[in-house]
């Protein structure tokens, strides 16, 4: 258990650090991209973008940018569960490193103690302690080859949250206090909130009620501290100024009229700075307050769609009956009726328990081979169809994998024109993790479309040319299986929609 001693040297460090100053690498087009889909959540998009980023930097020869991407593209990857594809390419950034002429050797080090440190992300997350090791073995021989102090410090924060995740509390401790003198320093505030976050987590997990009361009530000390630790860091850095101006002053003019005159502007200088101090501080819990607001806004609003939902859904199953009762064969009629059946599918699919979709074992190669053959019909002269798909069982829902790919399979056939190409693949991605691709080689979605594209009811529509409701059906029967379906952002020869399921 982390002793007061440990916390208190925490808190003092903290009153002896000051602002650190923050310097912006200039990144790429493609790694402000992939940044943004990483934030967003769409893993996916953010590997493919990470990936291009990590050749587009080796080719140019930046390789510290090109590893930077490189370690990201592994963890998109990691989060998907795919541990395979994230250790390969791991390996092909080390070979990378390895292979630059221009990079030297300490500056190699450094580069690969990022990889390393990637590593070591996964096999904490695995919870595989001895492998864990072998890694944080690496990665000191690492930094002391970079002679590096940044790295070093790094070394520290990662073995202080190593020791504390496996247990290690005793070395965790001495490791915590050698890294905090050094983030005082460094005045790296940030990795000490995540060293206090561990704390807590790992007091949790085993269960340490001791651990996890004593670390929450430090924790929450500090956080409410820090806004007065900034100030007095702040007023401390005036009062310094102060100093060195009045003996500015006093080596280039013994007046004490003009000393006098600095000495107010200064004290002036510091109300308006606890004014700014006390008005910023106003602005924070103003945001703070609208925050609670908003939030109570977007619960209401949530609510209120899911009642909206329920209503439409009621409507459309009262009006069922009297537009079955209606002539079918009149495109108005038969538009009205598919519409009514629409809006109760993607109700029924929204409403679903997640526990209620059934899956069971399939033989892929026939399942999907049986798919094709229905939309054969359905092509336009000289338009090819292929299928590739090994000879394994998955355990899925076969009612919502059959209809997700049926209809982009249709959609694929409409718009593919003569002599052109549709291919469905399926492929293995992790354990439990497999994937589906329709791929064809049509006009494409254009850009501003596809932010839209599985929303519902978002435009009024001609019914006989369809309701728009066919994508926002597969996109939540994906979900409502643990999985999802997107648009392929960076295949540019035609349209390739991804269906990710995990069993």
């Amino acid at each position: 258990m982390m002793t007061k001693k440990v916390f208190f040297l925490l808190f003092s460090f903290f009153l002896l650090s000051s602002l650190v100053v923050a310097q912006d690498v200039q990144k790429s087009d493609l790694h402000q991209r992939a940044d943004a889909e990483a934030q967003k959540g769409t893993a996916t998009s953010a590997r493919s973008l990470y990936i291009h980023a990590f050749e587009e930097y080796v080719a140019k020869g930046q390789l510290q940018q090109g590893v930077e991407c490189g370690t990201k593209a592994a963890s998109m990857y990691s989060r998907d569960n795919l541990f395979k594809e994230a250790f390969e390419f791991l390996r092909r950034v080390d070979q990378t490193i390895d292979s630059n002429a221009k990079s030297t050797g300490a500056n190699r080090a450094a580069l690969h103690y990022q990889v390393t440190k990637e590593r070591l992300q996964m096999y904490m997350k695995f919870r595989k302690a001895d492998r864990a090791k072998e890694q944080m073995a690496i990665m000191e021989s690492l930094a002391n080859a970079s002679n590096d102090e940044a790295v070093k410090s790094d070394l520290l924060y990662n073995k202080t949250v190593y020791y504390y995740s496996f247990g290690f509390t005793d070395k965790g401790n001495a490791t915590f206090k050698e890294m905090a003198s050094k983030l005082t320093a460094l005045k790296e505030y940030d990795k000490v909130d995540k060293v206090y976050k561990t704390l807590i987590a790992n007091g949790r997990k085993s269960n340490s009620a001791g651990l996890v009361a004593q670390s929450y009530s430090s924790y929450m000390a500090w956080k409410d501290s820090v806004s007065a630790l900034k100030s007095a860091d702040e007023i401390k850095a005036l009062k310094q100024r102060i100093a060195d101006d009045e003996a500015v002053i006093s080596d280039k003019d013994s007046s004490l009229t003009t000393r006098q005159a600095i000495i107010v502007s200064l004290c002036i200088l510091a109300v308006a700075l606890a004014a700014v101090l006390v008005f910023g501080g106003f602005v924070l819990m103003r945001y703070i307050l609208l925050t609670r607001k908003q939030k109570k806004a977007i619960q209401l609003a949530n609510e209120n769609n899911a009642l909206k939902a329920k209503f439409i859904s009621n409507i459309s199953a009262q009006l069922d009956p009297t537009l079955q009762k209606l002539d079918g064969r009149i495109p108005e009629v038969k538009a009205l009726q598919d519409f009514s059946k629409h809006i109760q599918t993607l109700a029924t699919v929204e409403n679903m328990d997640d526990d209620a979709v059934a899956k069971e074992d399939t033989a892929m190669q026939s399942f999907c081979e049986e798919l094709v053959e229905g939309i054969r019909g359905k092509l336009k002269k000289d338009v090819t169809l292929s299928v590739n798909v090994p000879k394994m069982t998955a355990n899925i829902n076969q009612e919502y994998v059959s209809h997700i790919l049926r209809h982009l399979l249709s959609n694929a056939a409409q718009y593919t024109p003569e002599g052109g190409h549709i291919t469905l693949d399926f492929k293995k991605r992790g354990p439990h993790t497999h994937q589906f691709l329709v791929s064809d080689t049509g006009c494409g979605i254009p850009e501003e479309q596809r932010d839209d594209l599985f929303k519902p009811f978002l435009t009024v529509r001609d019914l006989t040319t369809g309701d728009g409701l066919g994508l926002p059906i597969c996109k939540q029967m994906a979900l409502k299986m643990k999985g999802d379906l997107e648009l392929d952002p960076t295949f540019s020869k035609g349209t390739r929609f991804i269906l990710d399921l995990h069993s």
